[in-house]
């Protein structure tokens, strides 16, 4: 790597300071903080001598977002003959909609049970065969089926084993949902197997934002939502099931949905304000004729979650390491890179998203309304927050084994003499809760770097307890601040490490692609006409 640039991790401490400032009231969708935002990232990359993003000469593209504030909403009414049992809403059941409407309605809607809620045709696999679950109330078990092998463990062919796959998020239920016709889906809340309590599900009934698509969400399901365990069991004795042996049933490609016989009602009031928020777009175009219509992009998340609930008087959701790190960091990729004596042949783009913390909602807006063929894009590098603590021995990458971006990064960091290692809770599926999600969801190729955990000169545990201090203490409070104690010198190594991945592969004689029995694999051939 020694033709490459190194990092100024000062200009990255001065970017992360002043989008982390108070003056930028923690940048969320909307607001002043927006506007602040979207003009300090566009001045960034004017200066580094970069090309506008869009296509129409603009360094933004417009993202529309609806703001939808629900009022308490009834109960949800389920009914077998003349038996009518009412499950109190935030206690039992959580429902909430996407969809752009003020009043929505779930009427006497057949309840069916689907297992877990997959189809997967690598794995052979089908939880709604032979069933038509269009006007129906879908009710799905949390993650993906956990199958064991021969020796009593998680079967790591079949749905990544112990760690999640695409098929076990709550955000592919919802999805199959809506792609089959369902009017509602609720997903049975495990705290074990979600990694949460059932108190955080309550939140998704809460004021949200979401995109203003064309159809205005009418084609999600109308009432989305999770049920706790308890309220699970009661709803399927009422149906006379016993929920362990449905749930064991489910755990085979054998299990075939189960029709309730009884139907569910829900009614939604909500309040809906449009919002005009932005992605921020730069380019470095390519020097090769032949690749420059392909493409690289590095993402962050520009926004936060702007002014808040007080914590020790401060109200300022500032956001530093959440992510102007990764926003900094990349604008510093991108000066780096636009110094290079050898140009990159491929384009760059440089795309700093926003409302990853509504849902990655910038990012997915990009990847449904791409500015650039996704077919032409060969891999996205996303970076959500980095290292403050010092240099370490290792890099985490998150979703290992995915695809052969990794090998681009196992050879970067070779040459510091630095070692790839996977996420220590897979089972957590963090793959699929940042931005470059959306991107694998549509094929493309996405890395997902994390700091490493072994660091230099530090006893052992010494990562962990550094990471759980900011979880504990930081993560999501006003209290995410620049500190006086950051060492960015690990930032330096790892930014120079993402530089290299996104030249190398902007270099390169062809795009990387997943492995082998990858979920997003087939969707990438197809897209691609293989």
């Amino acid at each position: 790597m020694s033709e490459l640039p190194n990092i100024n991790t000062d200009a990255i401490l001065g970017d992360i300071r002043k989008l982390s400032s108070d003056e930028f009231e923690g940048r969320a969708p909307g607001s002043k903080g927006e506007e602040l935002s979207v003009q300090y990232i566009t001045d960034q990359f004017k200066a580094a001598g970069l090309e506008p993003g869009n296509p129409d000469g603009t360094w933004i593209q417009k993202v529309p977002l609806i703001d939808i504030k629900p009022e308490p909403p009834g109960p949800f009414v389920v009914k077998k003959g003349g038996q009518i049992r009412k499950f109190k809403v935030r206690d039992e059941v959580v429902v909430f909609s996407d969809r752009i409407a003020e009043d929505v309605k779930l009427e006497n809607s057949e309840l069916v049970f689907v297992g877990y809620g997959v189809q997967a045709p690598e794995y052979q696999w089908d939880d709604f065969k032979g069933v038509d679950v269009k006007g129906k109330t879908i009710v799905v078990l949390v993650n993906d089926p956990p199958i064991t092998a021969a020796d009593g463990k998680l079967d790591d062919k079949m749905f990544g084993g112990k760690a999640m796959t695409y098929y076990g998020r709550w955000t592919y239920k919802y999805a199959k949902a809506a792609e089959l016709g369902a009017a509602g889906v609720l997903i049975v809340h495990e705290t074990i197997p979600a990694g949460y309590p059932f108190s955080v599900v309550k939140g998704f009934a809460d004021e949200h934002f979401n995109l203003v698509t064309p159809d205005k969400n009418a084609g999600l399901a109308a009432i989305q939502g999770w049920i706790s365990l308890e309220a699970a069991t009661e709803l399927l004795k009422m149906a006379g099931q016993d929920y362990e042996k449905l749930k064991a049933q489910a755990k085979t490609r054998e299990f075939k949905p189960v029709p309730l016989g009884m139907t569910a009602s829900a009614a939604i009031k909500q309040s809906l304000k449009t919002v005009d928020s932005k992605n921020v777009i730069a380019k470095l175009s390519g020097s090769d004729p032949a690749l420059k219509d392909e493409y690289v992009i590095y993402t962050a998340h520009w926004d936060h979650l702007g002014v808040g609930e007080p914590v020790k008087g401060d109200k300022i959701y500032n956001g530093a390491i959440d992510n102007a790190s990764g926003v900094a960091t990349v604008i510093e990729i991108a000066r780096d890179l636009t110094k290079l004596k050898i140009k990159p042949k491929r384009s760059i783009l440089f795309l700093m998203v926003t409302a990853e913390e509504q849902g990655l909602l910038g990012s997915q807006y990009y990847s449904e309304f791409p500015l650039y063929p996704l077919t032409k894009t060969a891999a996205d590098i996303n970076l959500d927050t980095v290292n403050q603590w010092g240099r370490t021995k290792d890099l985490i990458l998150v979703g290992l084994g995915a695809s052969d971006l990794d090998d681009y990064a196992r050879e970067a960091a070779a040459e510091q003499s630095r070692v790839i290692a996977p996420d220590a809770e897979p089972e957590k599926g963090f793959y699929y809760r940042s931005d470059h999600f959306n991107f694998a969801k549509k094929g493309v190729p996405a890395l997902d770097p994390h700091s490493g955990v072994d660091y230099i000169g530090k006893p052992a545990g010494y990562g962990k307890m550094k990471r759980d201090e900011y979880t504990d203490n930081d993560y999501h409070a006003p209290s995410d601040e620049v500190k006086p104690d950051w060492d960015l010198s690990g930032v330096a190594e790892d930014a120079k490490l993402f530089l290299a991945i996104g030249y190398r592969i902007a270099q390169a004689g062809k795009f990387p692609e997943w492995k082998p029995g990858n979920e997003f694999k087939a969707i990438r051939d197809k897209s691609l006409g293989r």
